[in-house]
């Protein structure tokens, strides 16, 4: 949010360099790019643990097993 921000106060400065809002917006768009290969990576992992799970009436689950094992590193 703080990117829309700065390109709000570039918006308004009439002698700022296109180059500058150019910038900003490619930097924006380079976290977004991070944020969506992590988000992949983890619904790739528990999609493998949910089709890993039997889903059953047993009380043990490989989705908690490893959360628990992460969760303790």
């Amino acid at each position: 949010m703080a990117e829309i921000g700065e390109l709000l106060k570039l918006w308004q400065n009439r002698r700022r360099p296109s180059a500058s809002v150019k910038r900003i917006a490619s930097d924006h768009i380079a976290a977004l790019d991070a944020k969506m290969a992590e988000m992949a990576a983890m619904r790739k992992t528990l999609q493998h643990l949910v089709h890993c799970c039997n889903g059953d009436e047993r009380p043990d689950c490989p989705i908690l097993d490893e959360l628990a094992q992460g969760h303790s590193h």
